[in-house]
């Protein structure tokens, strides 16, 4: 199978990316895109999280009735911080059988340079890239391997949502329905 490998911190998971998700499954034609809730992202060390279990149970309650996408914790059993190289040479190991392409937003995609292993990524992987407000792609630069996808442009963060959250303001238009009952169940994000 061919599966496309979005990855985040979900914290919490909103429908702009599961609306994204379910894009770049069809614009990729992936067999299915899963979304690997990273337990620390390197880039956001300093980023309070909510604990891993709490957001993979969001993730997984996000897409539940969603053909195609699947919420993994892979990442949670890998040496930590998460690398992409690693998790993709792990992933790879594991399942011979998929072949694995990243899928990354442009403001991922400006800094790449500086990842862990980023010359090797492109060798041995396919990237599709989805535009991000702000970030500008000069396509005709690209790697061989790389490839932007055409995907409308989805402006909710997960930071809005939990600033909303915290203020006491109406969040539950941006997220599924099954992830606000979690969220008001459990009181998350109040603080």
């Amino acid at each position: 199978m061919k599966i496309g490998l979005f990855g985040g911190t979900f914290n919490p998971i909103h429908n702009g990316h599961l609306a994204l998700a379910s894009r770049l499954l069809q614009a990729a034609r992936l067999d299915e895109v899963w979304l690997l809730v990273t337990p620390q992202n390197p880039w956001k060390a300093n980023m309070e999280l909510l604990d891993d279990d709490t957001r993979l149970l969001m993730a997984r309650a996000a897409v539940e009735d969603m053909p195609g996408l699947v919420a993994s914790d892979y990442e949670f059993h890998l040496p930590r911080p998460s690398y992409t190289w690693d998790t993709l040479q792990s992933l790879s190991h594991d399942f011979p059988q998929h072949s694995f392409i990243l899928l990354i937003g442009g403001d991922n995609w400006a800094k790449f340079g500086q990842w862990y292993a980023h010359d090797k990524i492109l060798e041995n992987y396919d990237v599709a890239i989805y535009p991000r407000k702000g970030y500008e792609i000069d396509r005709s630069a690209l790697p061989p391997r790389v490839r932007v996808l055409r995907t409308k442009l989805i402006d909710i963060s997960s930071t809005e949502i939990r600033q909303r959250i915290a203020q006491g303001l109406p969040f539950e238009q941006l997220v599924p329905p099954q992830v606000a009952d979690i969220i008001r169940e459990r009181g998350l994000y109040t603080q």
